[in-house]
């Protein structure tokens, strides 16, 4: 699919979102899906899963310090359609987005459902992956972990599931961080893997510290938290002497090398190392 990418706004692919100049405005646009059974668990409130799918397409936008502008929905009829049309409404109101179309289908099996959100740049040049550049420091806007916990209470009926459930897009926070950036995108599939992602874009090595990194999970939960995926923070570089306009905490440093690599406390993971979630892995 790379090699039909051509288009300047597809970036090559290497990035969370196109990104479309028209006239005077630079607009951001991202798709992103979710099958039962591997992003939500079969039988999960839909008003939930509705939020979810708001919420992460929401948070691509918000590494690239976009505003909200719509969205288009790929929806898989299913049972208690009703509650999912009410969890949609609650996401749309609080993100400030409207939908604007899309496509329903019926079908069997596990219920798949997809989103495109369209957002309006509020800095140009917008964010990218590939920006890092060597004495940059690594930044973090939160915590990890919580949406691994969540997913265990979720599945135990006990304790607090909130952050798997309904993750928070950092809008505000990419939007004030928009400008002073060098490198900026969501953590999904992992701190690690990610962090490894913007990397491999920038030609860079991220440098990690990972005590330094905030847990949302006991202590010793440290190296699965930092692997798990689905807390939606947003992972920055910017240059060393600058304070964020946005809550973060300094996880680490740019080096130069090893190129496209990342450092794990000073050391290269084993390459059979699991950094991350990856659907073909």
């Amino acid at each position: 699919m790379r090699a039909l990418a051509g288009h300047p706004a597809a970036r090559g692919l290497d990035d969370d979102c196109a990104v479309l100049e028209i006239g005077g405005e630079t607009l951001v646009l991202t798709h992103d899906m979710m099958v039962e059974g591997i992003h939500f668990l079969a039988g999960q409130d839909p008003a939930d899963v509705a939020w979810k799918l708001v919420a992460t397409n929401i948070s691509d936008l918000a590494a690239k310090g976009a505003k909200p502008i719509g969205v288009l929905l790929g929806y898989q009829l299913g049972e208690e359609s009703g509650r999912f049309v009410e969890g949609l409404k609650e996401a749309l109101a609080h993100y400030g987005a409207a939908l604007l179309g899309g496509d329903t289908v019926g079908g069997s099996g596990p219920q798949a459902l997809g989103l495109t959100a369209i957002g309006r740049a509020t800095h140009v040049p917008v964010p990218s992956r590939c920006g890092a550049r060597p004495g940059d420091r690594v930044w973090l806007t939160g915590a990890v972990g919580g949406a691994m916990t969540g997913l265990e209470a979720l599945r135990s009926g006990a304790g607090e599931s909130a952050a798997y459930r309904r993750p928070q897009a950092r809008l505000a926070e990419g939007i004030a961080l928009a400008p002073q950036v060098s490198a900026m995108m969501d953590v999904s599939d992992g701190l690690l893997l990610d962090a490894a992602r913007m990397a491999r874009a920038s030609g860079v090595c991220l440098s990690l510290d990972t005590g330094a990194v905030p847990l949302a999970c006991p202590e010793s939960r440290r190296a699965e938290a930092l692997r798990w995926g689905d807390d939606y923070e947003l992972l920055f570089t910017m240059p060393a002497g600058i304070v964020p306009a946005a809550p973060a905490k300094c996880i680490g440093e740019v080096l130069e090398a090893p190129a496209a690599q990342i450092l794990v406390d000073g050391k290269l993971p084993n390459s059979h190392d699991n950094l991350g979630f990856e659907h073909y892995g």
